[in-house]
């Protein structure tokens, strides 16, 4: 791998890349979508659109469930509100810590990296979520996806995180699982490694453009010293 031999810190994405949260997804959207009275969506489908934000997921459900047709201002919101209660009831009681991520996590720790979680999920949802798996006590800072005014990929969202852990772009690494972190980090200018599982909205994620791929959190330790 290409990449600079020295970090000051690293900014990991949540789902796809710390967390599979996809249970949590479709256990929260069939919920919504029973009290909405339409179709219930499966795994597969949501699995292929998770990553760039609630917002953009419950659009896409509902386009999905209603063969198309986009979702009115009145049905969105009344979606959105269905979505957070009974996301926020069930959140992380249907997902897993992909192997690797604690030991990943505690090795850039022990390297003397400043680290923060960045992700598009809304910060009431992450974090919960990494307080009820254990994460938590391993990050600096946690942003959401409604901490900044824009959402990856973006570069704010990875600009301003540089800028609160008080590291430069260039020395900061960004682990991801998807093109949205790997493009954010580009324009950031931060250098980039993607995970190899995960989500990436359907596509094979080594078709990206990144500085390096790893199969868990744990090989990290090897490319910082790459």
């Amino acid at each position: 791998m290409h990449l600079i031999t020295k970090f000051d810190a690293t900014i990991v994405d949540l789902d796809g890349t710390m967390v599979d949260t996809l249970g949590d997804f479709v256990v929260a959207l069939n919920c919504m979508l029973d009290e909405l009275a339409l179709a219930q969506v499966a795994a597969e489908t949501v699995g292929t659109m998770v990553g760039k934000g609630s917002e953009h997921l419950i659009h896409s459900v509902l386009r999905h469930v209603r063969e198309g047709r986009d979702a009115d201002g009145a049905l969105y919101a009344q979606a959105w509100r269905s979505y957070q209660k009974h996301y926020l009831a069930i959140n992380g009681q249907h997902s897993d810590i992909y192997p690797g991520v604690a030991a990943g996590l505690a090795t850039l720790r022990e390297r003397g990296l400043r680290l923060a979680c960045l992700t598009n999920k809304p910060t009431a949802f992450a974090r919960p979520l990494l307080v009820a798996k254990g994460l938590d006590s391993y990050f600096d800072v946690v942003f959401g996806g409604d901490a900044f005014e824009r959402q990856k990929p973006d570069p704010l969202p990875l600009l301003k995180t540089c800028e609160a852990l008080g590291c430069a772009p260039a020395r900061t690494l960004m682990v991801g699982d998807s093109s949205n972190d790997a493009r954010a980090a580009r324009a950031a200018g931060c250098p980039v490694v993607l995970v190899s599982y995960g989500y990436n909205h359907g596509e094979p994620v080594r078709g990206v453009d990144a500085d390096g791929f790893v199969d868990s959190l744990e090989e990290l330790g090897r490319v910082l010293d790459s």
